[in-house]
């Protein structure tokens, strides 16, 4: 079954043709789809008549059609489906490889509304004048996925590369942002995650944390002035992965090691020319005798 079938499934699942016309779902150029390809029960002359309009070259449906939402891209039948099913963001990225109109659609309206039923105050932070900084599937990806670690280029490498996974589940904060900004940086806006925990496979290695971020209003942030202005270069081998766009190296301070109870004496992570951030770290071990790692984290605030 391809990706246009399953949809049509979907739709024919989360709402019928008559119940999407009673209440205004569907979109007049839809309606106005439907009664063209409305084919009788009975008669073998309009069936006849169909194939013909498929097969006839010129005279066939989507040339009389053109320009018209044709079922299952119109948007608002879509954004119902996708909020029957929760937002999957496995099944939105599956529908929106099946044809340009669709990825067209997925850019500028699904990945907007997944985003916002996952995180609906960070999202209207970050929103101005109904977008936001690297697109919507960028953000949308932050959100959902770990970039893992051992980018190229870290100043203190992990021990063990660690693959990017599907992380359903994140917690972004400002508080843990601000722990992330130099001093002369401090009224910029950062949202970063809890570390994504990765254990290591030996014993005596440390575990792997990966976390990730985005700035609210990159372009005008002291951040990106500082770098600018500065005439940091920009790391020939990184990429930003949510993006793809390219990135600085960005030395943390001591207050975001204790934040994520880092064991490198050094810090850095990669933010993007679209502010989204994005880093790893070796994480420092509780043991019966110590809890250093954590005491300064909470005094933080």
């Amino acid at each position: 079954m391809n990706v246009r079938t399953t949809t049509e499934v979907y739709i024919q699942q989360a709402t019928g043709r008559r119940l999407a016309r009673e209440e205004g779902i569907m979109s007049e150029g839809t309606l106005e789809m439907v009664r063209r390809l409305r084919v009788p029960d009975s008669g073998s002359s309009s069936i006849g008549i169909v194939a013909d309009d498929w097969n006839g070259g010129g005279r066939c449906i989507g040339a009389r059609i053109r320009g018209v939402n044709v079922g299952f891209l119109d948007e608002q039948v879509l954004v119902l489906v996708f909020r029957t099913l929760n937002w999957d963001p496995q099944t939105l990225s599956s529908v929106a490889r099946g044809s340009r109109r669709l990825r067209a659609v997925a850019e500028r309206v699904l990945w907007r509304d997944l985003c916002v039923s996952r995180a609906p105050l960070m999202v209207a932070a970050l929103t101005t004048k109904g977008r936001v900084d690297g697109g919507w599937p960028a953000l949308a990806k932050l959100l959902l996925f770990c970039c893992g670690g051992a980018a190229p280029g870290v100043a203190v490498p992990v021990p063990v590369p660690v693959p990017g996974h599907f992380a359903p589940v994140s917690r972004f904060s400002k508080t843990s942002g601000r722990s992330f900004l130099q001093r002369r940086c401090g009224k910029d806006v950062l949202y970063v995650s809890d570390p994504c925990e990765h254990a290591a496979p030996g014993d005596d290695e440390d575990d792997v944390g990966a976390y990730r971020g985005v700035f609210l209003g990159f372009v005008g942030s002291r951040t990106r002035a500082r770098l600018v202005d500065g005439r940091t270069p920009l790391e020939p081998r990184v990429r930003c992965p949510y993006c793809g766009a390219s990135v600085w190296s960005v030395a943390a301070p001591r207050s975001a090691r204790r934040r994520l109870g880092a064991h490198e004496r050094r810090l850095e992570y990669f933010v993007c020319v679209s502010g989204h951030l994005h880093g790893s770290c070796r994480l420092a071990r509780l043991t019966s005798g110590s809890d250093d790692g954590f005491a300064d984290a909470d005094s933080d605030d």
